[in-house]
C-alpha cells in the first residue's frame, strides 16, 4: 500500500488523513480543525505539524499539501484568505523544515481536480478535462491525459459581453446565492462561461464540482455544450485526495 498524508489548508479550516493513492481512499480518521487566526504562515506551519504528529507519530510519511494561492516551485504567488506575507513564501520549504518530511504542495483546486481524474468522475479519461469548481468563486484545474497543467485560474476570465467583469464575478455560486437567480437564469451564465471553455479549449470532458454540485440536477441539464458535463464524485476530501496523490514518495 503507498500511503502519503493529504493535507488541505483553507482560510477557515485544515484537514488531513493519510491516503492510499493506489486507490484513494483514505485508511485513517480525517482531522479537522479551525485555521488559525489571520493564518500566518508560522502559525500555520505549526497547525500542520501537529496535524502530522497525529495521523503518523514518529513516522516518515510523506506529504502533500493544497493551499489556496497560485503555486510555482512551491512558492506561493498570491494568498486567498490567508495573510498576505505568504505572498513570495516557499511554501513546500516551511513545511519540510517544520515537519522534517518531505512535502509538496499545489493549487488548492489543482488538487481537487487531480482527485476527480485520478480517482473520481474523470477517472480513465484521455484528453484534456476541465473540472471546475463552483463556490465563492470559480477554481479551476486542466488534467491532460492524466498530466496536471497548473495554476489555470479560468475562473478569472471575462466573459463575452461583460468587459471587466470576470466569469467567477457573473458565474460563481456566490452569484447565483447573492442575486436570489432562479435555476435558469444562473444556467443561462453558466451556459456562457462553458461554452467559452468549450470554444478556447476543446475539452474532452467538464467536471463541476463544489458544494451546490450537489444540486447538478437542477443545471447541468440546461446547459447546450458539445461537450460531455458531469458533477464531481468526491467533495470534501478532493483537496486531501488530489495532494496525497501528488505528494513525493520516499526513496
Amino acid at each position: 500500500m503507498a500511503r502519503t498524508i493529504g493535507i488541505d489548508i483553507g482560510g477557515t479550516g485544515i484537514k488531513a488523513a493519510i491516503v492510499d493513492v493506489e486507490n484513494g481512499e483514505l485508511v485513517s480518521e480525517k482531522i479537522k480543525v479551525g485555521t488559525p487566526e489571520g493564518a500566518k504562515p508560522a502559525d500555520v506551519a505549526d497547525v500542520v505539524h501537529e496535524l502530522v504528529e497525529q495521523l503518523d507519530p514518529n513516522g516518515s510519511l510523506p506529504i502533500g499539501v493544497c493551499f489556496p494561492a497560485v503555486i510555482i516551485n512551491e512558492v506561493a504567488m498570491s494568498a486567498a484568505n490567508v495573510d498576505r506575507s505568504w505572498i513570495g513564501t516557499n511554501v513546500g520549504d516551511l513545511f519540510e523544515a517544520k515537519t522534517g518530511r518531505k512535502v509538496h504542495v499545489v493549487n488548492d483546486a489543482d488538487a481537487a481536480g487531480f482527485a476527480e481524474v485520478k480517482f473520481g468522475a474523470a477517472k480513465g479519461v484521455n484528453g484534456l478535462v476541465m473540472v471546475t469548481t463552483l463556490g465563492t468563486g470559480i477554481g479551476s484545474a486542466l488534467i491532460y491525459n492524466g498530466v496536471l497543467i497548473p495554476n489555470s485560474e479560468l475562473g478569472h476570465i471575462n466573459l463575452p459581453g461583460s468587459k471587466w467583469r470576470t466569469a467567477e464575478n457573473l458565474a460563481a455560486n456566490s452569484a447565483r446565492v447573492k442575486r436570489n437567480l432562479s435555476w435558469t437564469r444562473w444556467a443561462e451564465r453558466l451556459q456562457v462561461y462553458y461554452g467559452t471553455l468549450e470554444k478556447l479549449f476543446s475539452p474532452q470532458l467538464f467536471v463541476v464540482g463544489g458544494g451546490v454540485s450537489k444540486e447538478y440536477e437542477n443545471f447541468l441539464p440546461l446547459l447546450e455544450l458539445n461537450t460531455p458535463i458531469i458533477p464531481a464524485q468526491h467533495f470534501n476530501n478532493a483537496g486531501i485526495l488530489g495532494a496525497a496523490a501528488l505528494a513525493p514518495f520516499s526513496d
